[in-house]
């Protein structure tokens, strides 16, 4: 099993529209290095922090489950989707996408706590010039950030 922390802007879906779904596609990723840890990297039961981004206080919010690995994401075919893409093809698709479970809410850990926080100063979200929305989430900073909320 494998951790990951997906990006999303609260206003748009949150961890709370995750909850009350209960499974979502996670769709619309348009960077390569996160289209490549969705294709070759996240497999089925591997665990998600959700972080709300682009907000008051950016922060985890809660934890999912990949429940589907990758697989092409319908957005980039659909021409009324803020997520098209003209050059992406049937029998060649350029983004991929998967689906994931709600597993919990946390107690919101901020991005200003875990900036702080010297036993996390190897995450990836904390890198100068990491702005990826599927980040990997080693497995000590996972145990640790749950042991915290």
């Amino acid at each position: 099993m494998a951790f990951w922390l997906f990006k999303t802007e609260p206003c748009e879906f949150s961890i709370d529209d995750l909850k009350q779904q209960s499974t979502t596609r996670w769709d619309g990723i348009r960077n390569y290095q996160a289209r490549n840890f969705i294709r070759d990297d996240i497999k089925r039961d591997d665990l998600v922090f959700i972080y709300h981004s682009s907000c008051k206080i950016p922060a985890i919010a809660g934890i999912a489950k990949v429940i589907a690995t990758a697989y092409p994401d319908p957005s980039q075919f659909d021409p009324t989707s803020p997520y098209f893409d003209a050059k992406s093809v049937l029998d060649n698709p350029k983004w991929l996408c998967v689906d994931i479970e709600y597993q919990s809410h946390l107690r919101p850990i901020s991005l200003a706590t875990i900036k702080n926080d010297s036993n996390l100063s190897d995450m990836y979200l904390v890198k100068k010039g990491t702005r990826l929305s599927v980040q990997p989430v080693s497995e000590q900073d996972w145990l640790y950030l749950n042991s915290e909320s």
